[in-house]
């Protein structure tokens, strides 16, 4: 009997933690391949830790890591074949700021950009996309992409140091 319950608790758990996907495997293939997705940002991590720790613990109700929630702020980057749009906060170093204030973190539209792909064995991809279009910097995007739909970005240029995001990826919203 107590075997049975083993194995019964081990199906249901199984079940339950597929459940949890953002998309099933075909999916994720067929929307990278398709060059037709949109990562959604859940937590942004600056590479510059110990600068933004020691401002985020004077903030009221700071947390004392490094990570920062992002999730339910619409925050994504939108990748089609013909052009990148990136819509992602900023948190650490810049070396130049834009005159005008609503123009910080992540915010462009590239047309002109270089996309490479590539698929390990385990079936994880890395995608890297260069802008070469954007006014005032260009952007180097790392995107590693599990089979299950969840991944991370790494953004980096020149004025800025580096910051990391995880997410997940999702088909685009269809315009009807």
């Amino acid at each position: 009997m107590k075997y049975l319950n083993f194995i019964l608790s081990l199906t249901f758990l199984s079940f339950g933690f597929q459940s949890f996907a953002q998309t099933d495997k075909e999916t994720t293939i067929k929307i990278v391949a398709g060059k037709n997705y949109t990562f959604v940002a859940n937590t942004a991590t600056p590479m510059a830790n110990n600068d933004i720790n020691r401002i985020m613990s004077m903030m009221p109700g700071s947390q004392a890591g490094s990570s920062i929630n992002l999730t339910g702020s619409q925050y994504d980057v939108r990748v089609t074949k013909d052009s990148i749009v990136a819509y992602l906060p900023y948190f650490g170093r810049s070396f130049s700021a834009p005159i005008d204030p609503t123009q910080g973190g992540i915010r462009f539209t590239s047309k002109n950009f270089t996309y490479k792909e590539s698929k390990n064995k385990k079936g994880m991809y890395t995608i890297q996309i260069e802008t070469k279009d954007v006014t005032r910097e260009n952007y180097r995007f790392t995107l590693n992409v599990s089979t299950n739909g969840y991944a991370s970005l790494t953004a980096s240029s020149m004025n800025k140091q580096p910051i990391f995001f995880n997410g997940y990826l999702e088909e685009p919203k269809r315009k009807d």
